[in-house]
C-alpha cells in the first residue's frame, strides 16, 4: 500500500508522451477534461503554437535592434494557456512580464506587447478597453502586480461583485508571478491581505526553476505551493507543462474564489527553456543535460501527441503552423512600422484626472522647444 507521504501531490493528466495518465491527485479533475470539445482541445494547441512563433519572432527582433528587451516564454506555454482559458470573460487578469499568450488570449494585440518592450508606449495597452479582456498591464517590478491584484480583488469583495451565487456575474482575479518573485516581500504582503479579506483571487505561480541565475532549490527548501499554507490559503501543485491539468486546476480554483470561498494558490511546475531575458546568458548557470531533460517534456510536443492519438489530422497541424507563421510575419511587419512617440505623450496618463502641474510642464516644454526658432 502506498502511504500518503509517497503520493506525488502534483496534478498531472497527460504524460510526457501525450497519453492520458492521471496522477492520483488528478482524478477529481477528469470530468472537466471529459467535458471539453475537440474544438476546445485544438484551441489549446493553437494557442501554444501561435505564441511560440510570436515569442521567437520577438526574440529575433530584439537581436536585430528593434526591441530594447524581450522576456521569452518558451516552455511555459501550457501553464499560461490552460489558466487563461479557464478564466471567465468577467474575470480580471494581472500578468507579470512573460505572460504573452495570457494577454493575446484575452484580446490584447501582440504588437501592444512589442510597443512596451520597444519603449514607445508607457503601458502597452489600456486595461479598461473592453477589447483587452480585463487584462492589466505588465509590471517589470517583481511581485508588485500581486499587490495590485489583491487591492483590486478587495474592491470586488467590498462592491459585492463576487460570492453572490451567480456564476455568470461573479468575478475573480488571477495574478501571475514566478518563483523568483515568490521570494519578494510584496508577494507575501499581498497574500496576508488576500487571506485576511478572503479575496476572490487565485495566485498563479509559474515555477520555471530559475530566478535569473538562482535555482529554486536555493530559494525554498519545500515546494513553493506549501508557502500558501502559512496564510491559511488552500494551494495545489500542478504539472505546468500539461495544458489540460493547468486548465482543470485553474478552473476549479477560480470557481471557488469567485463563489466566495476566498483566495487560492497554484504552483505550476514548468521550465524556462530560453534566457530570463535577451540580456541573459543561461549557459553560465545551467547545464545542457538539464535543458535536454526538459525538452523531453515540451508542452507543445505533449499536446500534439495527445491530439494525434485522438485522431487529429495532419491538415489541422499544417493549418496551425501556417497560422503561427502568419502571426509572426504580421508582428514583424507592424513592428518595423512603429513610430516613436511625441515628446508631449510623456505628460499623458500621469494622473487619472487633468492636473495643473502636468499642464505647466507641458507648456514649459513647448516654450523651450520654440526658443530654438526655425532651423537654418
Amino acid at each position: 500500500m502506498t502511504s500518503e507521504s509517497e503520493i506525488d501531490p502534483t496534478v498531472r493528466i497527460l504524460a510526457a508522451d501525450g497519453t492520458i495518465a492521471p496522477s492520483e491527485t488528478a482524478e477529481r479533475y477528469l470530468p472537466l477534461i471529459d467535458a471539453l470539445s475537440d474544438a476546445e482541445l485544438e484551441q489549446f494547441y493553437r494557442d501554444m503554437v501561435g505564441v511560440r512563433a510570436f515569442d521567437r519572432q520577438a526574440t529575433l527582433l530584439q537581436r536585430q535592434g528593434q526591441l530594447a528587451l524581450w522576456p521569452p516564454s518558451q516552455g511555459q506555454e501550457a501553464a499560461q494557456v490552460g489558466s487563461a482559458r479557464a478564466a471567465r470573460p468577467q474575470d480580471h487578469l494581472f500578468p507579470s512580464y512573460r505572460e504573452h499568450v495570457v494577454c493575446t488570449i484575452r484580446g490584447v494585440d501582440p504588437v501592444d506587447i512589442i510597443k512596451l518592450m520597444r519603449g514607445v508606449s508607457h503601458g502597452g495597452w489600456d486595461p479598461t478597453d473592453p477589447k483587452n479582456g480585463n487584462t492589466h498591464i505588465y509590471t517589470l517590478v517583481l511581485g508588485s502586480q500581486t499587490l495590485h491584484s489583491t487591492g483590486y480583488a478587495m474592491g470586488m469583495a467590498f462592491d459585492g461583485r463576487s460570492g453572490t451565487g451567480d456564476p455568470e456575474k461573479d468575478e475573480a482575479v488571477i495574478v501571475y508571478y514566478g518563483d523568483g518573485a515568490s521570494s519578494q516581500g510584496d508577494v507575501h504582503e499581498a497574500m496576508v491581505f488576500a487571506a485576511s479579506y478572503q479575496t476572490p483571487q487565485v495566485f498563479f505561480l509559474q515555477n520555471n526553476h530559475w530566478a535569473i541565475s538562482v535555482p529554486v532549490a536555493t530559494q525554498s527548501r519545500v515546494p513553493l505551493a506549501d508557502r500558501a499554507a502559512g496564510y491559511g490559503m488552500p494551494s495545489i501543485r500542478v504539472d505546468g507543462n500539461d495544458v489540460l491539468a493547468s486548465y482543470a486546476v485553474s478552473k476549479v480554483a477560480l470557481d471557488e474564489a469567485r463563489s466566495g470561498l476566498g483566495p487560492r494558490a497554484i504552483e505550476a511546475v514548468t521550465y524556462r527553456m530560453g534566457a530570463h531575458t535577451t540580456s541573459d546568458d543561461p549557459t553560465k548557470y545551467r547545464t545542457s543535460d538539464e535543458e535536454q531533460s526538459w525538452i523531453a517534456r515540451d508542452p507543445i510536443t505533449r499536446m500534439r501527441a495527445f491530439l494525434e492519438g485522438r485522431g487529429a489530422s495532419e491538415e489541422f497541424f499544417a493549418q496551425v503552423d501556417a497560422e503561427a507563421a502568419e502571426l509572426a510575419a504580421d508582428v514583424r511587419t507592424r513592428t518595423t512600422q512603429l513610430q516613436a512617440p511625441t515628446p508631449e505623450s510623456m505628460f499623458a496618463h500621469v494622473y487619472s484626472d487633468p492636473h495643473p502641474l502636468m499642464d505647466e510642464q507641458r507648456q514649459w516644454l513647448a516654450d523651450y522647444e520654440a526658443s530654438f526658432g526655425e532651423e537654418a
